[in-house]
């Protein structure tokens, strides 16, 4: 007998898993450097590796977990990420690291797509999808936190392998529990017809030279091959995509999908959302070290209250403000209020300023950012086909990765822009307060895409009793 409560445990915690990689590595990479012989120049492909393979193979992804079901393609997504951070542990040379990270992210690329589908088509619509969002959505704030905090730890007392490692038998453990706490896939995951063969190869060189040229057009040059030459080819590719989609029967990416107007709104949020939030990451990061000195730990330790109030609201504020006001004002408060902690955070940065001086802000950027997150994929799941829910999930995890990427690249690009070298700590406090303005003022006018959901589409059903 397959029980909810077990099942959403289980979906929340290969979502813990993935978010605890998205943080884990960058605190190691100076260690990875030094230990396997990365020049400065090739060290982010550490990082920059299992962003393109996850963002290329999202919607491969997705319409994977359609035609073969959640459940298989959940313990197949687990046990590539599993052995591929085992082999990544392992690494004695760059070229096998980075290769290993890329499968890591084609894992991440099956693994995400196919919990999200599988929360969208086991919990009904309405308020036990809304909570069951709302855990999946704390699992993955308190990832990030942990991945920060332990990657810092790891590192520090056993080595930079442990920060791969330490992911394997998590996820060897979820595709392992699976079949037991998984139901089976249903009749229609298996659709009949072929594979859209084109339009998978399309999608994934498209999608990955999207998120190639948005990851490598900070520090080869905008104007460059690895910049501009990346994007282009990259919105070729998705045009001509397109264009193979609206004349293919058994498409990749049901062009109609694009007619559901909850889920392109949603699209449109989770982009600038995402795009404020991963540069904010990053900024108030490099704030934390740059600026006021922390150790890697220390600045480890400083995410926690955002993470812990983050998933508070998450779990306590976002389900009961979707109830009662429903998804348009949900989220434009969820946004409002986490743009205006981005701000509050900007006024408070100084080159002496304390801890304290700062909690206000990440206070109110974690309580809307909570309450955003599990908001923006309610939304993006709502009127969704069962047979279309694990493109559906791909196509908005996709945005999510691409704003992540772009937001990072254009607020770094404004912290950095005019610096000397070496830069002033003053120049560098200043261009890092700059983009955290304008990141929290972007992440606050997002929050008026929320009023053209409709509003038929917008209601959640009350909670009876």
């Amino acid at each position: 007998m397959i029980r909810p409560g077990r099942m959403l445990a289980l979906l929340a915690f290969a979502q813990f898993t993935v978010a605890v990689d998205y943080n884990i590595v960058y605190v190691a990479l100076p260690d990875i450097g030094r230990a396997i012989g990365f020049s400065a120049q090739s060290l982010q492909w550490v990082v920059s590796a299992y962003a393109v393979a996850f963002g290329g193979f999202l919607l491969f992804g997705g319409r994977l977990v359609d035609r073969l079901g959640g459940r298989r393609v959940f313990i197949l997504g687990s046990v590539i990420f599993g052995l591929a951070c085992l082999a990544g542990g392992f690494a004695t040379e760059p070229g096998v690291l980075v290769a290993a990270r890329a499968a890591q992210g084609f894992g991440g690329a099956l693994l995400s797509p196919a919990t999200l589908m599988l929360i969208n088509t086991r919990f009904e619509e309405g308020p036990a999808r809304t909570r069951a969002l709302a855990v999946w959505g704390a699992a993955g704030s308190g990832g990030l936190a942990a991945g920060a905090l332990s990657g810092g730890v790891l590192t520090q007392a056993w080595g930079w392998e442990w920060v791969l490692f330490v992911l394997v038998p998590p996820a060897l453990a979820a595709a392992a529990l699976a079949p037991a706490v998984l139901p089976p896939d249903e009749r229609h995951a298996v659709t009949r017809g072929g594979f859209d063969v084109p339009g998978a190869v399309l999608a994934t060189l498209g999608s990955a030279l999207l998120v190639l040229g948005l990851v490598g057009g900070p520090e080869a040059g905008w104007v460059s091959v690895r910049g501009l030459g990346f994007l282009a080819a990259g919105l070729l590719l998705l045009g001509a995509f397109a264009l193979v989609e609206g004349r293919t029967k058994d498409a990749l990416v049901p062009l109609r999908l694009f007619a559901d107007r909850g889920l392109v709104t949603a699209i449109g949020v989770i982009l600038v959302f995402q795009s404020a939030l991963g540069g904010a990451y990053y900024l108030f990061t490099t704030y934390l070290q740059g600026v006021l000195g922390y150790e890697a730990l220390e600045a480890g330790l400083a995410f926690v209250p955002l993470t812990v109030i983050s998933m508070g609201a998450s779990l306590r504020l976002a389900g009961a403000l979707l109830v009662r006001w429903g998804p348009r004002a949900t989220l434009f408060a969820g946004m409002a209020v986490n743009g205006t902690g981005m701000v509050l955070l900007a006024v408070a940065m100084s080159t002496g300023a304390s801890y304290w001086m700062l909690l206000p802000g990440v206070a109110v950027w974690g309580i809307g950012g909570g309450v955003t997150f599990p908001a923006m994929f309610v939304c993006a799941a709502s009127g969704v086909r069962p047979s279309e829910a694990g493109i559906a999930s791909a196509v908005a995890t996709t945005a999510q990765q691409v704003g992540g990427a772009a937001g990072l690249a254009v607020l770094v690009a404004i912290a950095t822009a005019g610096l000397g070298d070496p830069p002033a700590a003053q120049a560098v406090l200043d261009g890092l307060r700059t983009a955290m303005w304008i990141g929290g003022t972007a992440s606050v006018l997002g929050g008026l895409l929320a009023f053209v959901l409709p509003r038929p589409k917008a209601a959640v059903t009350p909670v009876s009793g």
